[in-house]
C-alpha cells in the first residue's frame, strides 16, 4: 500500500461505502421489480447510520491498512450482520417489516458484504498496480540508519510502489555509517534543501530519533521552502513491538507499540468462542468430572476442588480452580512445582495430571470470563514474581486472559520447567501467540491439545 492509499480509505469510508449499501438496496428492489416506496428510503437511512455506526467500532479498514485481508473480509462481512441483526430487531419492534418484500431484503442482504469487498479490492489493485504512464516518485531519505535503510530497501522491492531512492542525508562520518546500504549518501542534512530544489524530488522521508526533535522541526521549516513532501519514519520499529498499529485517542493520533491482539471485533469473537466451547464441553464432560469428583473424595482427605490464586488478564490475582491430585494445597510464597514421581501426589493425582483432568474445572473459569481456552498458562502468583525479574517481557502474557491450554504446552513445554531456560522458552512462546493470534491459530491449538493429551506428553 502506498502513502498515497489514506485518502482512498478516507473516501470509502466517509462516501463510497454508504452510495454502495443504498445502491445495492435500490438494485434489488429494480431486480424484483418492486417500486422503490418511502418505506425503502427509511431502510436506506437507517442502514446507512447503523452500519456507519457498526464499521466505526469494528474499523475493518484497519486490517486493510495492514495488509490483512481474511481478517479485513471477516471484519467486514461481521460488521454487516451486526447491521443485519439490528436492522431485523428495529423492524420486528416497529412493525415495519410487514412493509418490505422478504425477496428484495433478502438479496439486499447477501449482495450487500459481497459488493462492498468487490468494490473495496478493486479499487485497491487498481491503485497498487503498477502504470508505465504513472510517474516514478523520485525520493530521498534523511537518517542512514536501521529504520531508514530497512524503508529503502521495501520501495526498492516493490516495484508498485513507484518510488526511485536516490539516496540518503546523513552528518556521521563514513566510519559510522552502517552497513547494508544499496544507496550513497548524497550530503549531510545541512544540503538537503538545496538538493530537493535543484533535483525536483519529489518525496522526503525522514528517519530521525525522537530525541532529534529541535533538529527535525528545524529541518521541517527548512522542506517548506519546497515543493516536495514530507513523511516522517517512526523510530519505534527497533522495539520489539507486539500488535504494533496507528490508532487515535479523541481525534489525536498514536502509536500502539505493545498491544493485546483482543480489541473491537477479535475481544467479541474470542469471548463467544470461549462461552460456546466452553459450555458446550462443561455438557458433554458432567459426567466425567462428577466420577473424578468422587474419586478425589473418596481417595484422600481433603476438599475435591483445589483452589489457587493466579495472575490474570492485566496481572490482577485470580481464582483458579482444579481438581485436588495433591496432599498438600500450597498456595504461599514458595510453591514447589510437581515432578515425576512426586511423593505429594494422592492415588489418582498421578493420573489425573497424567490425563490432564485435573484441569477440567478451568472450563468454569472459563465461563466466568476469568480465563479462556486458549492462552498462556496461568503460573502460580510466587512464580510469577519470581520470574519476571529474571525473564525480559515475561509479564506482557497477562495482556490476555490465561488459558486452559495454550501455544507453548502444545511445542512440548508442558508440565514442569525445570530450569530458567525452559521457563524462558515457554514466555517466548506465550509472546508469540500474542504476536500472531487468529481464531485459525486458537482451532489449531486446540486439536494439537488434543494430540498432546492423548500422548501423554510431559504431564505428571
Amino acid at each position: 500500500m502506498t502513502v498515497n492509499d489514506i485518502p482512498l480509505v478516507s473516501l470509502f469510508q466517509r462516501v463510497l461505502d454508504p452510495l454502495i449499501i443504498m445502491g445495492t438496496l435500490y438494485l434489488t428492489s429494480l431486480l424484483y421489480q418492486q417500486s422503490f416506496t418511502g418505506y425503502s428510503l427509511v431502510l436506506m437511512i437507517l442502514a446507512f447510520f447503523i452500519s456507519s455506526a457498526v464499521y466505526q467500532h469494528i474499523d475493518p479498514y484497519r486490517t486493510w491498512r495492514s495488509g490483512r485481508m481474511l481478517a479485513y473480509v471477516r471484519d467486514t462481512v461481521c460488521g454487516w450482520c451486526i447491521t443485519i441483526a439490528v436492522l431485523l430487531l428495529l423492524g420486528a419492534a416497529s412493525g415495519l417489516s410487514i412493509y418490505y418484500d422478504e425477496r428484495v431484503v433478502l438479496a439486499w442482504f447477501v449482495a450487500t458484504p459481497v459488493t462492498l469487498l468487490v468494490s473495496h479490492i478493486a479499487v485497491r489493485r487498481a491503485a497498487v498496480r503498477p502504470d508505465l504512464r504513472s510517474e516514478v516518485r523520485s525520493m530521498v531519505v534523511i537518517g542512514a540508519n536501521d529504520v531508514g535503510i530497512k524503508f529503502a530497501a521495501i520501495c526498492d522491492r516493490h516495484a508498485n510502489l513507484r518510488m526511485q531512492m536516490r539516496g540518503y542525508f546523513d552528518d556521521r562520518t563514513f566510519e559510522r555509517q552502517p552497513g547494508g546500504m544499496c544507496h550513497p549518501i548524497l550530503g549531510t542534512m545541512n544540503q538537503i534543501t538545496t538538493y530537493v530544489r535543484a533535483h525536483n524530488i519529489k518525496m522526503i522521508f525522514i528517519s530521525q530519533p525522537i530525541s532529534a526533535q529541535p533538529r527535525i522541526r528545524r529541518l521541517i521549516d527548512e522542506l517548506q521552502d519546497t515543493t516536495a513532501s514530507v513523511y516522517f519514519l517512526p523510530d519505534i520499529y527497533i522495539f520489539d513491538l507486539m500488535q504494533a498499529r496507528f490508532d487515535n485517542v479523541g481525534g489525536m493520533p498514536v502509536i500502539a507499540i505493545c498491544e493485546t491482539p483482543f480489541v473491537g471485533l477479535n475481544s467479541a469473537i474470542k469471548r463467544a468462542s470461549d462461552i460456546v466451547f466452553g459450555a458446550a464441553i462443561l455438557l458433554l464432560l458432567v459426567p466425567l468430572m462428577l466420577a473424578v469428583a468422587l474419586a478425589v473424595r473418596v481417595s484422600s482427605p481433603g476438599p475435591v476442588i483445589f483452589r489457587q490464586r493466579r495472575y490474570g488478564l492485566y496481572g490482577e490475582e485470580i481464582i483458579v480452580y482444579k481438581f485436588r491430585s495433591m496432599t498438600v494445597t500450597d498456595d504461599g510464597g514458595t510453591i514447589v512445582q510437581a515432578r515425576k514421581g512426586d511423593q505429594r501426589l494422592t492415588p489418582i493425582g498421578a493420573f489425573l495430571r497424567r490425563t490432564s483432568m485435573d484441569e477440567l474445572p478451568q472450563f468454569i473459569n472459563v465461563l466466568q470470563g476469568s480465563m479462556s481456552i486458549v492462552g498462556p498458562r496461568p503460573h502460580a502468583v510466587a512464580h510469577n514474581e519470581l520470574y519476571r525479574k529474571l525473564i525480559k517481557g515475561y509479564m506482557l502474557r497477562h495482556k490476555v486472559k490465561p488459558g486452559i491450554t495454550g501455544w507453548a504446552q502444545v511445542n512440548g513445554l508442558r508440565g514442569e520447567t525445570a530450569t530458567l531456560e525452559q521457563m524462558q522458552a515457554r514466555i517466548q512462546f506465550d509472546l508469540d501467540y500474542l504476536r500472531s493470534w487468529s481464531v485459525w491459530l486458537d482451532l489449531w491449538i486446540i486439536v494439537k491439545t488434543v494430540k498432546v493429551v492423548l500422548t501423554r506428553e510431559n504431564a505428571h
